[in-house]
């Protein structure tokens, strides 16, 4: 009980301080998001892997780089990356399910082509579901699938049509949660997407 009180306060201080990112980690390892044997021995090369995200140079990037296609998907969004502070480190190590989820969910919707509306956030969702990391992730899509709808009654049909979506392109991709996308930055992004099982996507799509 203990324990989690301290948990607990060091969630909401990490809130109160503006850093979503050791907020993310703190929540997910307070709520105790689990993953199976198999999906843990996939991420453990990770374990403590979180470099840090320079917007600025991977602006610089030739268009169509996987460096650039994300810095440009940030920067049209007002989106920061999501940094996790070395005080974290030992729990950034013992939940690495956390850390790399946390940390890679807006590389998710560059890859997959989905954007930050209510029916993008449903279709990253529905993938990361399909892929079958966490059981928490199932779950969420289940109340998504509920209250999305209710939140953006207008979206109702796209937020269906990207559930489906996802749940395709997770099931034919890589396990995409154990890949070092930081490595990569500098290769075109549909090579990495092909590389990983995923389809080309053009600008204009």
């Amino acid at each position: 009980m203990w324990k989690k009180l301290q948990q607990f306060q060091a969630m909401l201080a990490a809130k109160n301080s503006g850093n979503m990112g050791d907020f993310a980690l703190l929540k997910s390892d307070f709520l105790g998001a689990k993953v199976a044997p198999e999906v843990a021995e996939k991420l453990r090369s990770l374990a403590g892997y979180y470099p840090r995200i320079d917007l600025e140079k991977l602006s610089q990037y030739p268009p169509g780089s996987f460096g650039r296609e994300y810095a440009d998907h940030m920067q049209l969004n007002n989106l920061k990356p999501l940094t996790v502070s070395p005080e974290l480190d030992e729990v950034a190590k013992r939940n690495v399910f956390a850390l790399r989820y946390v940390i890679t969910h807006d590389i998710f919707h560059v890859l997959l082509g989905f954007d930050t509306s209510y029916a993008g956030e449903m279709g990253v969702l529905a993938f990361a579901a399909t892929q079958n990391y966490s059981n928490s992730l199932t779950n969420s899509l289940w109340i998504a699938r509920l209250l999305y709808p209710i939140f953006a009654p207008q979206q109702a049909k796209a937020i269906s049509a990207k559930e489906q979506k996802g749940k395709e392109l997770g099931k034919q991709a890589a396990f995409l949660l154990a890949y070092p996308f930081e490595d990569h930055w500098q290769e075109p992004i549909n090579d990495v997407r092909k590389h990983l099982g995923l389809p080309e996507i053009s600008r204009s799509q």
